[in-house]
């Protein structure tokens, strides 16, 4: 028995799509064993995983996950408990947001974010359809872009139509395996087709009807770019539940609270109401956003994400 060492550059969900030391790629299933063993996500095995694989009846079987560096997860769906892991073993995460067609909440933004600050991964924030954006979009996605630096996240401006602001981007892909997400409709596939021009990525247009993107990605897969630097492509996700936290880990993964917390006079402080807390003095002081707060706010109890635009004077 001869087992080789692989990395999962796709996965539909039965079969896996490999990639061996000498650089080829192959087909591979799941062994039975790794299926039933993991039965508390919808996919024990993801893209970005190191796993060892043993050729059997002309075919690359999976016999063990290598232990992960980090992970990112959601929940499979609003019923499900179980959770479906996006993509692991990454050294950074992109996030493509768009701020005309479709919008993306700010919502949204914040929770991608304390998902990556959970899991140990560095995000950036892209921002596609600058060329789209007229004066009042273009005054909030200045606002937003301070919001985000102040917290510590780096923030592109690109336009995958002019293609503009790409080269900014390609500087921080090399060497590194980055993870592109967002909602549908925002350009992930567009970037990734600029990135790497012979790849074959549908792109569809956005639904005026309903303003928002048309799920061109069916399965995460990861692309390379050389042989050391590689880009994952995941599903546009409408939403984003976060697992395995709870509501007084939250504050943790702000990086602007996380600054403050310790000064709070209550150790176990929600920075909600209690008295003395240096995270609501801060917010107060301007030195960490209304806007951020309140999304940490809403994060702790559990409401709905649903954000409106900002509202110019």
């Amino acid at each position: 028995m001869q087992i080789t060492l692989a990395r999962i550059m796709k996965s539909t969900g039965s079969h896996y799509k490999i990639l061996l030391p000498d650089h080829s790629e192959h087909e591979a299933v799941l062994s039975g064993k790794i299926r039933l063993e993991n039965r508390k996500t919808t996919n024990p095995v993801c893209v970005g995983d190191w796993v060892d694989v043993e050729w059997s009846e002309n075919v690359y079987v999976i016999r063990r996950i290598h232990p992960r560096k980090n992970y990112i997860i959601r929940q499979s769906n609003n019923l499900s408990k179980l959770t479906h892991t996006i993509a692991a073993n990454l050294d950074q995460a992109f996030l493509m947001v768009t701020f005309s067609v479709p919008f993306t909440p700010q919502g949204f933004i914040d929770r991608f974010l304390v998902t990556c600050e959970a899991y140990r991964i560095p995000a950036f924030l892209v921002v596609n359809k600058s060329d789209l954006h007229d004066e009042a979009i273009q005054e909030y996605a200045q606002h937003m872009k301070k919001i985000y630096e102040n917290a510590g996240y780096p923030v592109f401006f690109i336009s995958c139509a002019k293609k503009y602001g790409i080269d900014d981007l390609i500087k921080h892909l090399e060497g590194k395996t980055t993870l592109i997400s967002g909602n549908s409709g925002t350009g992930k596939s567009s970037l990734i087709k600029i990135l790497i021009p012979e790849l074959n990525i549908k792109i569809a247009p956005v639904s005026h009807k309903h303003l928002k993107g048309k799920h061109t990605t069916t399965f995460a897969e990861m692309y390379r770019l050389n042989n050391n630097s590689f880009i994952i492509d995941t599903p546009g996700i409408r939403d984003l539940g976060l697992v395995e936290m709870k509501p007084d880990e939250v504050g943790h993964y702000f990086p602007e609270i996380r600054k403050y917390m310790n000064d709070c006079k209550f150790n176990n402080c929600t920075h909600d109401h209690e008295p003395e807390c240096a995270v609501r003095e801060a917010v107060e002081s301007g030195f960490i956003s209304k806007e951020r707060y309140s999304g940490y706010l809403q994060i702790i109890h559990g409401d709905e994400m649903e954000w409106e635009a900002w509202k110019l004077k």
